[in-house]
């Protein structure tokens, strides 16, 4: 006799919990989960954890409990645990990202990567830096990736530092970057926070953005537009992007075939941080 549905969808967050006080991303992309859940009466569950030891362990007492009728998981890594915990524990998933077994709803990185490029080699940069984010990430690789094999092609070899998310990582490496022989005349973001954090550094050492350096970020939140100079970025409806995987999982839990899809794809959305590179 099958299980009495919990009118509930898991999502467990591990990264750190003060990030989400101040990184848009994760608010929106919730809120287009619950929206569309709301429609039938479900909602999400949220459980922040410090990391993926502790979301299996979240994952085993949903499952133990009948809890939740279904997880959401993010940020895949290389040599993900989670997707064979959840097949041994029959606890229904969505990956949001690349999954050769789980249903998944993916996202095309190394287009948008190609893209911001592109307009940066347009504005004459060569001198290209990239603050990424955790490199263990499966998105983070293929933006790298991405990066590397646009810039081999344009004959041009850009400096690649990691970073977590954080405003404390953006102003760091920021002010690291800047603070070299050869500093970066553009400089790349993995999202909104550390870019946001990276203008403050770059203020604070006297370079000029973007007179002197070209600032580009990811997720296009309110902290980008209202930065001074507002921030240019590559633009993600977030929002949309939630819905869709609140699509997948309505279809998984209905039991019939999930429909492959893709989260909206990042576009270049030029603001005040870039300008052609000065000689």
């Amino acid at each position: 006799m099958p299980a009495e549905p919990t009118g509930a969808i898991g999502l467990v967050l591990a990264r750190p919990a003060r990030l989400l006080g101040v990184e848009p991303f994760f608010m929106e992309f919730i809120a287009g989960i619950e929206e569309r859940l709301a429609e039938r009466d479900l909602s999400v569950l949220l459980h922040v954890v410090a990391d993926h030891e502790a979301e299996i362990t979240a994952y085993r007492r949903w499952a133990g409990r009948g809890l939740v009728d279904a997880v959401v998981v993010v940020n895949p890594v290389a040599d993900d645990p989670r997707p064979a915990v959840l097949a041994e524990i029959a606890l229904p998933a969505v990956v949001v990202g690349d999954d050769p077994v789980l249903p998944s709803v993916r996202t095309d990185h190394t287009g948008p990567v190609a893209e911001a490029l592109g307009h940066l080699l347009s504005l004459g940069h060569r001198r290209i830096a990239r603050v990424t984010g955790p490199s263990a990430l499966q998105h983070t690789r293929a933006r790298t990736d991405a990066l590397l094999a646009g810039c081999a092609q344009a004959g041009v070899d850009p400096v690649i530092v990691e970073g977590d998310y954080s405003e404390e990582a953006g102003a760091k490496l920021t002010a690291s970057l800047l603070s070299g022989p050869e500093p970066p005349t553009a400089i790349l973001y993995d999202n909104d926070v550390m870019a946001v954090a990276g203008l403050a550094a770059a203020a604070e050492l006297g370079v000029a953005v973007p007179d002197r350096l070209s600032l580009v970020a990811w997720d296009d939140s309110t902290l980008c537009r209202l930065a001074s100079p507002a921030l240019t970025t590559m633009s993600v409806d977030v929002h949309q992007f939630g819905v869709s995987v609140a699509e997948s999982v309505l279809e998984l839990i209905d039991g019939g075939p999930v429909t492959p899809r893709w989260s909206p794809t990042a576009r270049y959305l030029p603001r005040g941080t870039t300008a052609p590179a000065s000689t």
